[in-house]
């Protein structure tokens, strides 16, 4: 399959959406996988963003390793571990659906209680990373969609921007690498989605970069509202794609 005309596509995607991930910690899978899918097929998009968000994750890594909040993240990684294989036996099946939904509308009630009762108490010690770090495992096991709950976890910590973006990349790359590993095991790294990656580099450093700036220079206030908002976009898109 010839993929050049579709290269335009790829490239503002993925542009968008490492923009994305690079200011706020994450959310572009949820904005890439639709347009690529669409695009290129889901053969050669579900490995692609692997790739490159792996990537991603490790750059953003190697300049802020120094404001990860390690306590958490050890504790989620592990907990997911145990997690994904739970997710991948029991929640595959009928009641997907049901509940990709249920997941949607926690994760929106969450962000506009958030919103309207922004003085909630912030979470005393990391015993609590466990359990997010378990669910997120499991939703993230039979669906793909773990992000959402380490963010939570993340928000009700108040962790500062600098912090919040950080962490959750030391969470997201070890977690991301046994997808990309695994993908590579199955034969996903064609030569079309090798090239696409490697033609893809250039734009998702830039967007780490112009995304890596914006992340500073929003105040913790702002950011921690703008998170807010963010979550409710993605429970209403994974709502969306729960019932299409």
């Amino acid at each position: 399959m010839s993929l050049e005309p579709f290269a335009v596509i790829v490239l503002v995607t993925v542009f968008l959406s490492i923009f994305i991930r690079s200011t706020f910690g994450f959310g572009d899978a949820l904005i890439a996988m639709p347009v690529l899918a669409m695009t290129v097929g889901l053969q050669v998009a579900t490995p692609l963003v692997a790739l490159i968000a792996n990537t991603v994750a490790f750059t953003i890594l190697l300049k802020n390793w120094r404001n990860v909040r390690l306590e958490s993240t050890w504790r989620l990684v592990v907990s997911s571990l145990l997690g994904i294989p739970i997710g991948l036996v029991f929640l595959k099946g009928m009641y997907e659906g049901t509940a990709k939904v249920l997941l949607a509308l926690l994760i929106v009630s969450f962000s506009v209680y958030n919103l309207l009762k922004p003085r909630l108490s912030v979470l005393a010690g990391d015993k609590l990373a466990y359990v997010f770090g378990l669910l997120a495992g499991i939703v993230g096991g039979a669906y793909n969609t773990n992000g959402p709950l380490v963010v939570m976890y993340g928000t009700l910590k108040k962790w500062p921007a600098e912090s919040f973006q950080a962490t959750l990349q030391s969470y997201f790359f070890p977690t991301g690498l046994l997808i990309v590993l695994g993908h590579g095991l199955a034969g996903l790294w064609t030569p079309d989605v090798l090239r696409l990656y490697v033609v893809s580099l250039p734009v998702a450093f830039l967007a780490v970069l112009l995304g890596s700036r914006l992340n500073r220079s929003i105040p913790q206030g702002k950011f921690d509202r703008y998170v807010n908002i963010f979550l409710i976009v993605i429970g209403v898109m994974l709502f969306v794609n729960s019932i299409w």
